[in-house]
């Protein structure tokens, strides 16, 4: 069995918070009182998801809802130890979101050198939001990396499956990298 540790990134007030509730089922309701995240929140669980072979596996998974203030920025080099994969959360309707998304790549994805496979952009929509689900305009090497609308209150299943596929992209990533070490003691 595998264990993943996720870091969800993102500006403040982008829904971080209220994502990595849902994902990790710590809660059953959506929305409430904003509170800003002091530092980094720790939800441990288990999910299903499709190991390298294509079968049922369960992940141990650490989701990390990292505050989006930039006065903990001292601490990201300890958030992202060890860490195999990033989700970036985002309003869309907030341009201030739009353009902070290169600093948060470059400080959480192209720092550690991680694939474009280990990274999700998540483009979340606030609850009431009417926004377009289109392709928001971002940097060249952003969008190239997966993105997905979320909205949970329209549509949370969605939510939940687009994440498990990226676990599933993690699972093999990690298998991969096991296989190669493996192979590299062996010979």
């Amino acid at each position: 069995m595998f264990k993943a540790k996720i870091l969800v990134i993102g500006p403040s007030e982008s829904g971080k918070t209220a994502l990595s509730d849902f994902l990790s089922d710590a809660t059953e309701t959506i929305g409430g009182e904003y509170r800003p995240t002091q530092g980094v929140r720790i939800l441990e669980f288990e999910s299903q998801t499709l190991d390298a072979s294509d079968k049922n596996a369960t992940l141990d998974v650490e989701l990390w809802d990292c505050a989006g203030d930039f006065k903990f920025e001292s601490c990201w080099p300890a958030l992202m130890r060890d860490s195999n994969g990033v989700l970036i959360v985002f309003n869309p309707d907030v341009s201030s979101h739009l353009r902070e998304m290169e600093t948060w790549h470059s400080s959480f994805v192209s720092s550690q050198g991680m694939q474009e496979s280990q990274c999700l952009l998540i483009a979340h929509h606030k609850p009431g939001s009417s926004a377009d689900r289109g392709h928001p305009a971002l940097a060249s090497h952003l969008s190239k990396l997966s993105m997905i609308h979320s909205n949970l209150e329209e549509d949370p299943e969605q939510m939940r499956q687009a994440f498990r596929r990226y676990l599933g992209s993690i699972v093999r990533m990690m298998s991969e990298s096991r296989e190669r070490e493996e192979m590299s003691i062996i010979t």
